[in-house]
């Protein structure tokens, strides 16, 4: 996994430079996260090492409708299939999401909380987190119901539990 991020990220930040200079950014990303999906595909994943399959064969199957071979994408993904490295565009693709949030001054933040958050709770929790880190904030929400009540804030970079299992747990910690 790590080698393949690493292999992944000069991909991604030459997508990036390229989506930018271009004003793509929303474009580029929609047609990363098709071609990525395609990548995914256990169908397709074999294709990749597969001497029979000619690269620009592999280009039109990763290629989104409506994005012709010699546009910037095209040419993108004619490159990585070229050195057959078509494999890493998932991980090409979310560092690419990682670097558009970063230029938009956006932060994305996984929520796990024990019971589903309406929307009122969202909005208050998401202008408290902007605040906190002067970001515009995109939430990502889940339900585990392991936590008792409260929720578990994850930003990437920091991870704040305010759950009731990870109370007990501290206090348990504290009476040992």
């Amino acid at each position: 996994m790590a080698q393949s991020v690493t292999l992944a990220r000069p991909y991604a930040r030459a997508a990036f430079e390229v989506a930018r200079a271009a004003g793509s950014l929303g474009a580029w990303s929609q047609s990363l996260a098709f071609a990525a999906a395609v990548a995914g595909d256990a169908r397709v994943s074999g294709l990749g090492n597969d001497p029979r399959v000619l690269p620009s064969q592999l280009v039109a199957l990763h290629l989104p409708a409506g994005v012709a071979v010699d546009a910037p994408f095209g040419q993108f993904l004619t490159e990585m299939a070229e050195q057959r490295r078509l494999g890493l565009l998932p991980e090409v693709a979310e560092l690419f999401e990682t670097l558009k949030r970063e230029s938009e001054s956006q932060l994305l933040v996984k929520v796990t909380s024990a019971m589903a958050l309406d929307a009122a709770q969202a909005e208050q929790l998401k202008a408290s987190l902007k605040r906190r880190f002067h970001r515009e904030i995109e939430l990502e929400t889940s339900v585990d119901a392991t936590l008792l009540a409260g929720a578990i804030i994850d930003t990437g970079t920091e991870v704040i539990d305010g759950s009731a299992r990870g109370r007990l747990a501290q206090l348990a910690g504290a009476l040992s």
